[in-house]
C-alpha cells in the first residue's frame, strides 16, 4: 500500500510551511508567531486557504501576516517504476 502523503506529493502536492504573525487578544501590541505545515499545491494554497478562513471565523487572535515557502519534494520527472530488486550483501 502506497502512503497517503507519497501519493499526494506524485499528485502535485508539495510541502507547504506558513509563517503566520497574529496579535494577542488581550495585548494587541504584541505578536506572536504560529508555525502551519501540510501538504498542498501551489500557487492557489487550497489547503492553507481553508486553515486561514479557520482562523479568522473561529479564533480571537486578528492575523497580521502570511508568510508562505513551498517545495515541490517529488514530481513526475523524478519517479520512476522499478520491476525488480536485487539485495547483495
Amino acid at each position: 500500500m502506497i502512503d497517503r502523503d507519497f501519493d499526494r506529493q506524485l499528485s502535485g502536492y508539495g510541502l507547504t510551511t506558513a509563517r503566520i504573525l497574529y496579535r494577542m487578544p488581550d495585548h494587541p501590541t504584541i505578536l506572536q508567531t504560529y508555525i502551519w505545515q501540510d501538504y498542498d499545491i501551489a500557487p492557489a494554497f487550497p489547503t492553507l486557504n481553508r486553515f486561514i478562513d479557520f482562523w479568522k471565523r473561529e479564533l480571537e487572535g486578528p492575523l497580521h501576516s502570511v508568510e508562505v515557502a513551498y517545495r515541490a519534494l517529488v514530481g513526475a520527472h523524478e519517479w520512476r517504476r522499478v520491476d525488480a530488486l536485487s539485495v547483495l550483501h
